[in-house]
């Protein structure tokens, strides 16, 4: 490998050109080129980029000695798209979800670990200063034990054509949810509508409930109609509380809030509730921008042989639950057992506790 990894994007739509400007701007990486079907993102992306090769297929990057591809391309073809970029011993890192098949993603880990690649998803949300204090201050018992999370990530659009709400959006808060608290749910239930594309079936609002085997609770919301963007998520405790917004320039705030509750003895075994109010804390988080996190630790990756932290199975898990979810949103939201279905990737990869 040179000194510098060549990189070769794929996909120069709505998230393409912040990789794109990532890489470039990286001194472990270089961005050789980039492939789109679309001539007019391609004109934009090398005015911006003269240096880099343009091309209309990704199977024109082979060629050029790359070391690894960055894929953001729509969903549905990011399969095969990656498959081909493995076969030909490239590194590669696809922006969520990895697939829209689990059997699809299995078929990528398998062909990635015989060819001994480096296969990563876009996550990209664990690599978040913010989401990572707050992993922290679970697994330091601040928070107490951890009754529920509730997530929400809402906006007016981007509607699309071809997936529903839930697998645009809750990638990144089921990743999340499954970062803080180290493990699979044990059920998946999800309902919600189809208002505006209800002739074709594709939903555009969503409510996601998991349940974990040691009583905690997740809820997802995710809608495509809604009149603001917000990006939040309640993390509650048994010892304090925390919000966490991604849009605001205070991105955790802690509550020294809680409850206890206290038998009286003297009245019949009736209870008190017993109010906690304290301080508003927001911690000092050393900001740095999540995707260049992301792409340096993919780089990283590449150059010293390790797993990334999001990686094929991490990916895995999230198709996993967004199948089950899906299955439940089209099915009057009936409960889907995960345990009934033991996933292999459970037993393959080392836990996530311990990631």
């Amino acid at each position: 490998m040179n000194d510098k990894i060549r990189v070769g994007l794929i996909g120069a739509g709505y998230w393409g050109p912040n990789l794109a400007r990532n890489f470039e701007e990286m001194p472990e990486a270089e961005l050789v080129a980039a492939a789109d079907k679309n001539l007019a993102r391609l004109e934009r992306l090398s005015a911006r980029y003269p240096k880099i090769q343009t091309f209309s297929s990704h199977k024109d990057l082979f060629s050029l000695g790359l070391d690894a591809v960055v894929i953001a391309t729509p969903p549905a073809t990011h399969y095969q798209i990656a498959k081909d970029c493995i076969e030909h011993n490239l590194h590669v890192l696809i922006e969520k979800p990895i697939a829209l098949i689990s059997k699809d993603v299995e078929s990528l880990i398998e062909v990635a670990e015989n060819r001994k690649r480096v296969l990563m998803v876009g996550h990209t949300f664990e690599y978040n200063k913010a989401v990572q204090k707050i992993r922290e201050m679970i697994d330091s018992g601040e928070l107490g034990d951890i009754y529920y999370i509730d997530a929400v990530r809402t906006n007016l659009g981007l509607f699309q054509p071809d997936i529903n709400v839930l697998w645009d959006l809750a990638p990144h808060d089921l990743s999340i949810v499954l970062y803080l608290l180290g493990q699979m749910p044990s059920s998946v239930a999800s309902h919600g509508g189809s208002f505006v594309l209800n002739n074709y079936n594709i939903h555009d609002l969503a409510y996601t409930h998991l349940s974990f085997s040691n009583g905690v609770v997740a809820n997802i919301r995710v809608s495509w109609l809604d009149p603001s963007k917000t990006r939040q998520v309640t993390v509650v405790g048994s010892k304090k509380m925390l919000i966490y917004d991604d849009v605001a320039l205070e991105k955790v705030k802690v509550f020294d809030k809680g409850v206890d509750i206290h038998l009286d003895t003297d009245n019949y075994g009736t209870f008190q509730a017993h109010y906690r109010y304290g301080d508003i804390v927001t911690p000092h988080i050393s900001w740095e921008e999540p995707l260049r996190l992301e792409c340096e630790h993919f780089a990283e990756c590449i150059m010293q042989g390790t797993r990334p932290l999001s990686d094929g199975y991490s990916g895995l898990r999230v198709v996993k639950l967004l199948e089950a979810a899906d299955w439940s949103l089209n099915n009057h939201g009936q409960v889907v057992d995960m345990q009934a279905e033991l996933f292999e990737v459970n037993q393959k990869v080392i836990s996530l506790a311990g990631d």
